[in-house]
């Protein structure tokens, strides 16, 4: 697959990207590039190879999950102006 000119203005368009007209000719041959390094992956016989999420074999270190209140209700209403019976006061906007 070949990007002509025309197109690559017309990908700067969709990206919202600003690209001078002397400038197109660069940007098409950049995309030509890129694909052509696709085009090399593509060739990489892949069948058997597992996906992964690291280059190094590793296991990420994992903690029990639990549901705790934080026991912090008093250092977090502290900085109420105004808390009553352990919650914080609001003015009342309904009548």
């Amino acid at each position: 697959m070949s990007i002509d000119e025309s197109t690559a203005a017309r990908v700067a368009k969709l990206a919202r990207i600003k690209v001078e007209p002397d400038a197109l000719p660069a940007l098409a041959q950049e995309f030509n590039t890129i694909l052509g390094f696709i085009e090399q992956l593509n060739e990489v016989d892949v069948e058997g190879v597992e996906p992964m999420t690291s280059v190094t074999p590793q296991v990420l270190k994992r903690r029990s999950d639990e549901v705790t209140d934080g026991n912090q209700q008093r250092a977090v209403l502290a900085n109420a102006p105004d808390a009553r019976e352990g919650f914080f006061a609001v003015p009342k906007v309904v009548e």
